[in-house]
């Protein structure tokens, strides 16, 4: 669904075992996301970003229509009619649009041209579109134009080349506080992005403010790492949250699988062992909330996995 992680930098790898028993894998064909109780995982959740220049109330408006309209469940529902119903970005849009009644009560009023940029992932590329109905509806003239990586558009975001584009709370925070430091040859600062949504978006305004981007309200709906087990596994262990997991899974005979720098990334296995003291008896190396990962939990090659908490895999589980 798209190249990118969220699998913060670290350098120790945690320890294997914690001589319990532990929860085998086992095989199944559809998947429980594990509740983050403790807040392992900072806020991604969906936000309008907009050149500052463009920033008309109306667009803004426009724009939280959107946020409003979409939470987790749904992004999964989009997701999935794009990855696994193979429909194309526009038409999922338009039809979860007609669906959620997306552009009733967005006033008109708006005027000009409007370039919303997006990634090179498709989620990503049909919330886009989802901009483009509502900016649509609100008097603008408007087009999608997908451009690359983060490190791509938003250069041409803060010189208005686009005026829109679809971004996620924690890691927009994070990269415009980094990135500061880093033109300046300073030392990274400590990130501004947190597991409280509020606390990220003060952050995330304030860097914003810097480079002339004004952000829009941010949706409930949410992309980030996520953990999960088959529905088998969860119904025979007793689990739904990591807590659970921890209390019942530490041990030797669980297996956690997900990318090759999971075992010393904070947000990966080192936070689940500091965050919730979870131990497991072998990391299997497989890939970053990928098919691997998925086609390991449904065969019973690995107890729990790392998975993307919008992944439209997901849907129905």
């Amino acid at each position: 669904m798209r190249a990118r992680t969220r699998l913060v930098s670290g350098t120790e790898a945690p320890a294997t075992g914690s001589g319990g028993a532990g929860c085998a894998p086992v095989a199944g064909t559809s998947f429980v996301v594990l509740d983050d109780d403790k807040k392992l995982q900072n806020s991604d959740n969906i936000i309008p970003a907009i050149n500052t220049k463009a920033a008309q109330p109306q667009l803004i408006a426009a724009l939280d229509k959107v946020s409003d309209s979409l939470d987790t469940p749904k992004l999964i529902g989009l997701n999935k009619a794009v990855d696994v119903d193979r429909k194309t970005p526009k038409v999922a849009a338009e039809e979860f649009a007609a669906a959620n009644n997306l552009t009733a009560g967005i006033a008109k009023g708006g005027g000009g041209a409007i370039t919303v940029g997006a990634a090179n992932f498709s989620e990503n590329q049909t919330l886009g579109e989802l901009y483009r109905i509502a900016l649509t509806a609100a008097g603008y003239e408007v087009k999608v134009q997908q451009i690359g990586n983060r490190e791509l558009y938003g250069p041409a975001l803060e010189k208005g080349e686009i005026q829109v584009v679809p971004e996620y709370a924690a890691s927009i925070a994070d990269f415009l506080n980094n990135r500061e430091n880093q033109e300046t040859g300073g030392p990274t600062p400590p990130p501004i992005s947190s597991p409280d949504l509020s606390q990220t978006v003060n952050g995330l305004k304030t860097v914003g403010d810097k480079v002339g981007i004004t952000f829009g309200k941010p949706s409930s709906a949410q992309d980030q790492n996520a953990f999960a087990v088959t529905k088998e596994f969860a119904d025979r262990y007793g689990v739904r949250t990591l807590s659970e997991l921890a209390d019942k899974c530490s041990g030797t005979a669980t297996v956690l699988g997900g990318p090759p720098e999971c075992p010393q990334r904070p947000k990966c296995q080192a936070g689940l062992v500091e965050v919730y003291s979870f131990t497991v008896g072998r990391f299997s190396s497989l890939d970053a909330g990928g098919p691997q990962t998925k086609s390991a939990l449904k065969s019973g090659e690995i107890s729990v996995g790392l998975v993307l908490s919008s992944d439209g895999a997901l849907a129905g589980s």
